[in-house]
């Protein structure tokens, strides 16, 4: 079965472009787990520079980034070897070799009409437990900023125990959690930034 938002992600041990990596050695840290169809190709190789332009901010939030196709080790390490020829660009983060598909599989990033993964996003926290997932077409590359707010906005919540409202960016109110008895309703409409019982916001 595919792993599913809110489970724990099963431990694998898979070969990548810097080496071998067990999953449950990267407990205690923000992962953020990222799937592209193929090497060599076009939409791919922009978010790989886009992820690579952006390494340092998820480096200062902790956030580990790894890359996965169904490529072999040697396709990664060829189309890696031609962004730094081409661009001056050397990623710095590991890329799975996933020739098996069982990381893929895993994830539910294969497209059964080519064979290949689609792009995939998964944020898993320091507990192994997926907290965001979402999936693009082959025709439409990644917004590295949406990608950066969603993961400052689960660190938010994981630090504060604060929820985030729509278009929410770091430095802006939180939202508390709705009470669950009439008697904490009662008590919220009179607390202050309570705009309704079940929505309050709170400076973080």
């Amino acid at each position: 079965m595919p792993v599913h938002l809110g489970q724990k992600v099963p431990d694998f041990t898979v070969n990548t472009t810097q080496g071998p990596i067990t999953f449950s050695d990267l407990k205690g840290k923000w992962v953020l787990l990222f799937s592209h169809p193929a090497d060599f190709t076009p939409v791919c190789t922009t978010e790989f520079l886009g992820f690579t332009e952006n390494y340092e901010e998820f480096k200062k939030l902790g956030v580990t980034l790894i890359g996965l196709s169904v490529d072999s080790i040697y396709s990664h390490i060829a189309w890696l070897k031609d962004i730094k020829d081409k661009y001056g660009v050397e990623v710095p983060f590991p890329v799975i070799a996933d020739i098996d598909k069982e990381v893929a599989q895993e994830f539910n990033l294969m497209d059964p009409k080519v064979g290949t993964t689609v792009r995939g996003v998964f944020l898993i926290d320091p507990n192994q437990i997926v907290r965001w997932m979402v999936y693009y077409p082959a025709e439409v590359g990644r917004n590295m900023r949406e990608i950066l707010r969603v993961v400052k906005a689960f660190q938010f919540n994981w630090d504060k125990k604060l929820a985030t409202g729509v278009n929410w960016e770091p430095g802006q109110e939180g939202i508390a959690s709705a009470p669950n008895t009439l008697k904490g309703a009662l008590e919220r409409e009179k607390e202050p930034g309570a705009e309704r019982w079940y929505l309050k916001k709170v400076k973080a």
